[in-house]
């Protein structure tokens, strides 16, 4: 069973999608919790292995909760909720080791679909606000068009192939995409992106794209993820 935990400073949403969550078979809340520093006791106890983190409560907020947590190597997964199309502070929280976000009007249905995406150990992206959010990180690191830190030692060690697969995964692709637009086989491109995990030392596909935006690998482009 995938175990879920709820952290959100607002009961009614929590009961609401504590309800929902339970509803569905071989996933189920384990625990809810009201603020970040409950949410860091309670996951000392008894670790989910997916934890929805509001990113704005009073006291700990999420930003705070999730680099703690990822300091203490949690074994848990960590989805961002907001009400926020762009926030400085959800993009700090993924850089910090949330595997991604989305909004709290997520419907239902994609909201259970992400639950189960990152427990793969994907990640997940409202599909709107991606743009937005990438483009505060091209503004705070002042990539506003592509960078000549493309060369960069960081972006040398990828072989040619691994930087194609790398700009194809900021673009939004999936594995399949990636097949079909370079002719690979998905066990190769499986293996290019495991590559790309261990040579960035990134945890997953969200943190492989903002490398790829550091080192000029990939520029925002406007599409979606």
């Amino acid at each position: 069973m995938i175990t879920v935990a709820l952290v959100d400073d607002e009961p009614l949403f929590t009961a609401g999608l504590g309800m929902v969550i339970d509803a569905q078979p071989g996933m189920g809340v384990i625990w809810q919790a009201i603020d970040g520093a409950d949410a860091i006791r309670q996951h000392r106890h008894s670790p989910p292995d997916i934890l929805l983190l509001d990113i704005q409560m009073p006291g700990t907020d999420g930003l705070a909760a999730t680099q703690q947590l990822v300091a203490e190597s949690t074994p848990s997964r960590i989805i961002i909720l907001t009400t926020f199309s762009a926030d400085e502070y959800v993009l700090t929280a993924i850089e910090a080791g949330a595997s991604g976000f989305l909004l709290k009007n997520t419907p239902p249905d994609h909201l259970i679909e992400a639950i189960r995406t990152v427990y793969r150990g994907d990640s997940v992206i409202s599909p709107g606000p991606t743009k937005q959010l990438f483009a505060t990180f091209r503004n705070r690191t002042g990539l506003n068009g592509p960078s000549s830190r493309s060369g960069s030692p960081a972006g040398d060690k990828l072989t040619v192939r691994e930087r194609d697969v790398l700009a194809l995964i900021a673009e939004g692709l999936t594995n399949s995409e990636i097949c079909e637009r370079l002719w690979l086989s998905m066990p190769t491109v499986k293996t290019h992106i495991s590559n790309l995990l261990s040579k960035t030392h990134s945890r997953d596909r969200v943190q492989l794209v903002l490398y790829a935006l550091r080192t000029g690998i990939a520029t925002v482009r406007g599409q979606p993820m």
